[in-house]
């Protein structure tokens, strides 16, 4: 295995998270591409739930164990390890696994971004309902712990899942970095605007998203499609960007996930297609950290869930279990804040991406001095690269024109355990957090796929 701090690169087109669905539309019989060649595996299979566990990637499977007892036994059988797209945050991950593409394709590259055009940040996490008139489109995008960024400076703790060098080792062979001195002529400090969330500005996620989405596809070929989420995810932006199809079934709770995944995945006698997501693990990682009391108390819970699913499969079915990211605690040594250190914030004009992935946006004529700066600071803790460098070595699949300002004029990937916290430009909470993601390192990229047909096939 490799390394948990290893880099790892996401496995784009046939061992990515985005390959999941488009294998199971396959196995249904709806399209011939199979990037995971699950049709032979799942051969005679008319009804498949894909259940994500957001924050449980591969790396914690090992840590899980003594906990989960019968998950360890399917991965043992039926796992086989996967990539999630970079950044390895939710939001990317989600609108992946619905839309079937790498993140340069759909276009939510980040947990925040620049609205290009704009001071502006969007946290794809707080994505308002859409602002079209048009059908309520059901789906499972994320809460957040910490509440997402909020411009009213109300806090709030309430949610459910997510938050919010000298090398190049994330290119083929690109330049180095050499460690630059402050920025000359730049002020110490700045202005960054505040993101602003909940806005009647905010893009509206059927044109920010343009891809039609795996759910779309299998329902125009007849398949019934269900998504079974928390209530208060559905219809917001982030779900009509990833999914846009199917019907919703509120979940508050893991048991309720599985009575409801189990209902719609038994209520007809066509092909079926059943996503369900499933948020504490990663929530309990973030604000208690990998293997505390909390976090083995959820893991327990989706050992009783993925338990409760496979004894539940009708005859024709299989569960398709993943996640979308795995985690890594920080220590207090290890954090950076970029409010509090003046060579960090000189010449930024926009903070975007979260605490292990920064995406910083420039002032006029800045971007080599702030590349200078932040490896200088941060040396092989992090990775510093331009987002020409950044795109050109195949981290965010293929990248339209259109696309490419969302991603900041400097991309920063830590590499160790590290964080580049932002306290006082995002929410003062995400300061407190014990694990978080983001970055390329294996512990965070890679993520597993269990394939379990029915026990009574």
């Amino acid at each position: 295995m490799t390394s948990p701090l290893d880099l790892v690169r996401p496995h784009y087109f046939g061992g990515s998270l985005a390959d999941v669905l488009p294998s199971a539309l396959s196995v249904l019989g709806v399209d011939r591409a199979d990037p995971l060649g699950l049709a032979g595996q799942l051969a005679g299979v008319r009804r498949i739930a894909v259940l994500l566990v957001d924050g449980l990637g591969w790396y914690q499977l090992p840590i899980a164990a003594p906990h989960a007892p019968a998950l360890t036994d399917l991965t043992g059988r039926f796992g086989r390890p996967l990539t999630c797209g970079f950044p390895s945050t939710t939001p990317t991950s989600l609108v992946s696994l619905g839309t079937g593409a790498a993140p340069g394709a759909h276009g939510v590259l980040g947990f925040r971004v620049n609205v290009p055009g704009t001071d502006r940040v969007l946290t794809h996490i707080d994505w308002p309902r859409s602002p079209v008139d048009g059908p309520n489109f059901p789906g499972g995008g994320p809460g957040s712990p910490v509440g997402g960024d909020r411009a009213s400076g109300s806090w709030s703790s309430a949610g459910t899942a997510e938050l919010p060098g000298t090398a190049d080792p994330l290119g083929s062979g690109g330049p180095s970095h050499p460690a630059g001195p402050a920025l000359p002529g730049s002020p110490a400090r700045a202005p960054v605007p505040t993101p602003a969330a909940g806005s009647g500005d905010d893009p509206d996620p059927r044109r920010w998203q343009p891809l039609p989405t795996q759910l779309q596809r299998a329902e125009a070929a007849g398949v019934a499609v269900t998504v079974v989420s928390r209530p208060a995810l559905a219809n917001t932006g982030l779900s009509v960007a990833a999914y846009r199809s199917g019907a919703h079934r509120g979940a508050e709770d893991v048991d309720a996930l599985a009575t409801e995944m189990l209902a719609a995945l038994t209520a007809g006698d066509g092909p079926t297609l059943v996503y369900g997501y499933h948020p504490d693990v990663d929530r309990h990682g973030h604000l208690s950290g990998i293997d505390s009391a909390d976090w083995r108390s959820a893991v327990a819970e989706v050992d009783a869930l993925v338990t409760r699913l496979v004894d539940g499969l009708p005859p024709d079915a299989a569960l398709l279990v993943t996640a979308d990211h795995g985690q890594l605690d920080i220590p207090a040594q290890g954090r950076y804040d970029l409010d509090t250190d003046p060579r960090l914030r000189a010449g930024i004009r926009v903070v975007a991406g979260e605490a292990r992935v920064r995406y910083l946006h420039t002032l006029a004529g800045a971007t080599a001095d702030v590349v200078a700066a932040w490896s200088e600071v941060l040396g092989e803790q992090a990775w510093v690269a331009t987002r020409e460098e950044a795109v050109a070595a195949g981290w965010f699949g293929p990248v339209p024109e259109a696309h490419l300002p969302r991603i900041g004029d400097v991309v920063v990937a830590c590499l160790t355990p590290t964080v580049v916290l932002a306290s006082k430009t995002h929410n003062p909470i995400e300061t407190t957090l014990v694990a978080y993601h983001g970055s390329c390192t294996a512990t965070e990229m890679t993520i597993p796929l269990l394939v379990v047909r029915s026990l009574r096939a």
